[in-house]
This record gives structure tokens, C-alpha cells and sequence, in this order.
């Protein structure tokens, strides 16, 4: 997987400190460090990441 059009959370803290990226694919999503891309990326089953997303927003 070549995961495309990263983005930063919104909740990332606005100097650069613990930012979070996530891109979009169909059945996974990619997550990866945004202070260092270059230690590759998590892929979390689409199920899953709604389930905590939700799980964050209650």
C-alpha cells in the first residue's frame, strides 16, 4: 500500500508537536507520525478506525 493525500488531524498541536496523518484509502487506514514520514505508517482495518473514532467522540 502507497497510501496518497495524507492529512493532519485537527487536534494536532499547532507547533509541530504530536501531530497525527491519516490518508484515505478504501479499506484501511493509513497512520503515520507527521515529525518523521519516514518511519513508515500503520494501516488500521476502515472498521476499526471508525470504531475508535467514534469510541474518541462519546
Amino acid at each position: 500500500m502507497h497510501p496518497t493525500g495524507w492529512r493532519t488531524s485537527s487536534y494536532s498541536n499547532q507547533q509541530g508537536a504530536e501531530c497525527v496523518e491519516v490518508a484515505t484509502s478504501q479499506d484501511a487506514v493509513p497512520v503515520r507520525d507527521s515529525k518523521d514520514p519516514s518511519l513508515g505508517h500503520l494501516v488500521v482495518p476502515a472498521a476499526s478506525w471508525g470504531a475508535l473514532t467514534a469510541a474518541l467522540r462519546d
